[in-house]
Parts: C-alpha cells; sequence; structure tokens
C-alpha cells in the first residue's frame, strides 16, 4: 500500500496556522513571525514533512535554485572555488545545482543542455568560447557569470585573473634574472586564460628582445612531463619557463629532474600559474601566480546578488583581479 504524502495542510493543523504560514515559513524572504515558524518546523519535523518546490516554481518562474557549470576538475584549484562558491550561494538563500559538461575549457557545446535546467542563475568555471556562445547564454533571459572569460553580454559578466599583466610580470621577472632562453608552455589554444597569459609573457619578453620558444601541453601533468622531456631530448636548454598552470607546471619540473645535470634554479627558472597545494611541496616549491579564489568568489557573488535583485538591468560587467605572484625555490635563480 502506497503510503500518503505528507502535504502543508497536515502542517498547518498539526501547528494551529494557516497553509500560508507554513509556506511563509520555508521561504527564505517571506516575512513570519519566529514564534509562528518555529511551530511550523516543528510540527514539519514531527510529520516528516519535505517542502514541495514544484507549485512555488510554477507561480513565480524562480525555482531559487543557482546552476554551477564544471568541466574536468583535475585542477585542484576548481574544487577549492567550488567550495567556496556553493558556501557564498548557500548563504544568501538558494540551492546548488552542479552541472558537469564534457568539455573542460569552454561551454560551447553545452548550450542545449544547459536550456533544459530551470535555475535562476548560471555560474561557469569554463569560458565563454565565441559571440555565438555568448548570445545563446543571452537569449537564457537569466543572470550568467563566467569565470576567466573575455566575453560578455547581456545579462553575461566574466570575473577573471589579470591573466595578461601576470604574463608580463614574468617577462620582467626573468629579464632581471638575466634570462636569455625563455620557454612558454601553454594550454590548448581554445583556453581563454592560456591564451592571455602568453600573450602577456611574449609582450613582455618583446620589451627586452628576448626570442620565447614554445611549447604546448593539455593543461595536465603528464602533457608538461612529456612537452619538456621532447624538448630537451631535441637539445633545446631553456634558463626560464612560465607554465600556464601548475599541474604542467610540476610535471615540467619532474621532467627536468630526470635530466641528469639539468637542476632547478640553478640551470632554469620555473614559474607557474594557480598556487594549487602541489605547487608548495617539498618536492616542488613551484613559483606561482596565486589567483586569490576568494577574491573571484566573492566578486562573482556580488554581481550575482545584484543581477537578482534587478533582473531587467541585464547586467553585463568585467571584473579583474590581480593575482599575487608567490616566489618559492623554483625561481631563485642567481643573478
Amino acid at each position: 500500500m502506497t503510503k500518503r504524502i505528507v502535504t502543508s495542510i497536515d502542517v498547518a493543523r498539526l501547528a494551529g496556522v494557516s497553509q500560508s504560514a507554513v509556506s511563509r515559513a520555508f521561504s527564505s524572504t517571506a516575512s513570519i513571525a519566529p514564534a509562528t515558524k518555529e511551530r511550523v518546523f516543528r510540527a514539519a519535523e514531527t510529520l516528516n514533512y519535505r517542502p514541495n518546490r514544484i507549485p512555488s516554481i510554477m507561480l513565480t518562474g524562480r525555482s531559487g535554485m543557482i546552476g554551477i557549470i564544471v568541466g574536468g576538475l583535475r585542477n585542484p584549484l576548481y574544487g577549492s572555488a567550488l567550495e567556496q562558491l556553493s558556501s557564498g550561494i548557500r548563504d544568501a538563500g538558494f540551492q546548488v545545482l552542479l552541472v558537469q559538461v564534457i568539455d573542460t575549457v569552454t561551454l560551447d557545446a553545452a548550450i542545449d543542455q544547459l536550456a533544459g535546467y530551470r535555475v535562476d542563475a548560471l555560474v561557469t568555471a569554463l569560458a565563454i568560447g565565441s559571440e555565438k556562445t555568448a548570445a545563446a547564454l543571452s537569449a537564457l533571459a537569466i543572470p550568467v557569470i563566467a569565470f576567466n572569460s573575455p566575453l560578455t553580454g547581456p545579462g553575461v559578466s566574466s570575473v577573471r585573473s589579470n591573466n595578461r599583466e601576470s604574463g608580463r610580470r614574468v617577462a620582467h621577472m626573468m629579464a632581471e634574472k638575466q634570462v636569455r632562453q625563455p620557454f612558454w608552455l601553454g594550454g590548448p589554444d581554445r583556453n581563454a586564460a592560456s591564451q592571455a597569459r602568453k600573450a602577456g609573457f611574449l609582450e613582455g619578453c618583446a620589451e627586452f628582445g628576448m626570442e620565447v620558444t614554445m611549447l604546448g601541453g593539455d593543461d595536465s601533468y603528464q602533457s608538461g612531463f612529456d612537452a619538456i622531456t621532447t624538448a630537451l631530448a631535441d637539445g633545446h636548454r631553456p634558463d626560464g619557463l612560465f607554465c600556464s598552470n601548475d599541474l604542467m607546471g610540476c610535471g615540467a619540473l619532474d621532467a627536468l629532474r630526470d635530466r641528469t645535470g639539468f637542476s632547478c634554479p640553478e640551470d632554469i627558472m620555473v614559474i607557474g600559474y594557480d598556487n594549487i597545494p602541489q605547487s608548495a611541496w617539498h618536492g616542488y616549491q613551484l613559483s606561482s601566480f596565486d589567483q586569490r579564489p576568494d577574491a573571484l568568489v566573492a566578486a562573482a557573488l556580488d554581481i550575482l546578488t545584484r543581477s537578482l535583485a534587478n533582473p531587467e538591468e541585464r547586467l553585463s560587467e568585467t571584473c579583474v583581479i590581480d593575482a599575487t605572484l608567490v616566489l618559492r625555490r623554483s625561481t631563485e635563480k642567481p643573478v
């Protein structure tokens, strides 16, 4: 025999209040006397009642849920940022719907998938890879906030690290350390953050007449290891290496360690990006740019809150956060 579902009417009867009072008690924005709310919650606990959100969604058109879009989570930075973001969204009175897509770089291929979710806003760790995708996201008519994305549009905002300026800083640092053969180890061409870091690095190196040798990876540890192993086998001898992220940087350091007579920082200085916990491990001590996830998340939550409070404004903002360079053993190259 099917057990009857407990409804708000049952809770109202037990608590001695109206059904509307039960609805207000479970709303994060409605006004209700604390004593009444407590009576409703006690009755709900006794009856093991859980509110049904569907009627409210149909009535208001809002679900109270914020979609967080993620791709590959192999970079530890994403896990930390996701935890902070989820906590901030819940503190603001919303629920989190985690949406995982196949792509690890952009969300262009996931537009059809995203359109099927009834959420009040989307926050994505993946970049917007094309104007067409930016327009499609804008057409969803909900606030969208993308991390490290160069593209925005009506209702679509971006919060990103100051990638280009960080690249320039690395070039200036290498020039001060008298680097003569700088190398760049970048991620996929579709990775907007990697491309911005590369652009700043090339500009800075050009100022000092340094010609950069380009290496490519896929943002993974193994691709960093393989890229440096191949470069060294081909006879290259870099004395400065800037890696698009720390995972590739750690792979590069292990490849250098395997090369007899070639060490860091005596022969080469290495700098990464993201400041993941692994970069501080004793075996790596990799100098790295800290993207300051707390500041990025705070900026995203600020835009999100203002966007939801004034949906008709269709906010389209870009917030750029300066990264902090954390120096470790890998850049202690003597002058």
